[in-house]
């Protein structure tokens, strides 16, 4: 095998009797550079949107969330969740109370998602950088405030100050009589001040978050709530998962935030494999260079095979010394590609030189360097080129036991 990785390599890269030979050499090599370093480009830009949605989403979600298995709510009056409360890795603990909600101010309606929190927590659950105007508070002097999200304050046009800025809340009453003549009896409605509106965030836009006390007094659930949001101390988030289940037991489930939308975290990651396919797909054509390339050295070193064959080279020897050759085009294309690609993604995490159209979430086209997708491209190349150099190495043998009749006659 060494044999025929020396004929491969002096092959490679000695000059052709015809020039031709080179340049098809050349695009081989460069077909692979190009595919490898567009696989590694797309990968990482996909990489960089992949973690800007997931921070955009994570910056309004718990770290871990605790929900009922069954039902809609539980109750924490018991030694169990008070002791949750003072575990000494959770900095923050936060039981929260939810329902969709019928919000209306002048006439205009809307079906909003109502989240009842401990207003302490407020700034576990938003920061400054998601307000776009008012203050971020839902208790000032004892006085309960609704934050609205930005799908929320389009529709109802509810100003921040003023004497008139009292959004209406209205829900069934799940307690209410079943003998009550007027519908409006079975209606429970409560008023709340708007004190801020929240900037456009996918996911969150139908919010109301208000006080926890003023929720169970609208929702008239007293002694439950819907969940509890916790973010602990360091970021080893699934050790603390893990304690928190065997804490609460079997009857509650300890969501981190992947299970709390799995919907978005496998969107995200199946358009970037998809695309990822997609782009390897074109790059197979590229790689298919390879065969042109071996069948235009096998014509112009068929001489050369003919003298192999008479100092006792097999069929196998001759296969070989093509395949290898194949394989190198592949290795040195795929190495120079990922090399370059990564340089272009270096670049751009540091200088941001492919901006984005004005008003977009940023300024220039994110990227997050994984060096495991290189590993994976690498191996998707290399194995591509692989079964192409095989075909054609074994394309070779063909044409040499051609040469070698006509070389008899």
């Amino acid at each position: 095998m060494r044999l025929a990785l020396f004929f491969a390599k002096r092959y490679l890269f000695s000059k052709k009797s015809v020039n031709a030979i080179n340049i098809i050499s050349s695009i081989s090599v460069i077909g692979v550079l190009v595919s490898t370093a567009a696989l590694v480009i797309v990968l990482t830009f996909y990489n960089g949107l992949e973690k800007f949605i997931l921070s955009q989403y994570s910056i309004f979600s718990p770290e871990l969330r605790i929900e009922p298995g069954t039902g809609k709510v539980f109750s924490t009056q018991n030694e169990t969740f008070k002791a949750l409360r003072k575990h000494p890795k959770i900095k923050s603990y936060t039981e929260v109370l939810e329902d969709k909600i019928l919000a209306e101010y002048n006439h205009q309606q809307f079906i909003g998602r109502l989240k009842g929190i401990e207003p302490e927590s407020i700034h576990t659950h938003a920061s400054q950088e998601m307000l776009f105007a008012g203050k971020l508070e839902v208790e000032m002097d004892s006085v309960n405030y609704a934050i609205l999200g930005a799908q929320v304050q389009a529709n109802l046009q509810v100003p921040l100050q003023g004497f008139d800025n009292f959004l209406s809340l209205n829900i069934p009453d799940k307690n209410a009589p079943a003998s009550s003549i007027n519908p409006l009896d079975d209606i429970r409605t409560r008023k709340i001040p708007s004190s801020a509106i929240l900037k456009f965030q996918p996911g969150f836009d139908d919010l109301i978050l208000v006080p926890i006390d003023f929720a169970k007094d609208l929702l008239n659930e007293y002694d439950a709530i819907s969940a509890i949001e916790l973010f602990g101390e360091n970021d080893n988030s699934k050790t603390l998962q893990k304690d928190i289940q065997e804490l609460v037991g079997n009857d509650y489930l300890v969501k981190n935030r992947e299970q709390q939308n799995p919907t978005l975290y496998k969107t995200v990651r199946s358009e970037k494999w998809i695309v990822f396919f997609i782009v390897t797909i074109i790059g197979i054509i590229a790689i298919f260079n390879i065969i042109g390339s071996l069948t235009m050295l096998v014509i112009d070193k068929k001489q050369d095979m003919v003298v192999l064959k008479s100092l006792g080279a097999n069929k196998s020897l001759i296969q070989h010394i093509f395949f290898y050759q194949g394989v190198l085009i592949a290795l040195i294309g795929s190495l120079v590609g990922g090399v370059l690609g990564l340089l272009f993604c270096m670049l751009q995490e540091r200088y941001g030189f492919i901006q984005t159209n004005e008003g977009s979430l940023f300024d220039a086209y994110p990227v997050d360097i994984r060096y495991t997708d290189f590993i994976i491209i690498f191996l998707t190349v290399m194995l591509v080129s692989t079964i192409v150099s095989y075909v054609a190495s074994k394309l070779s043998i063909k044409g040499f036991d051609k040469v070698e009749v006509l070389d008899s006659n």
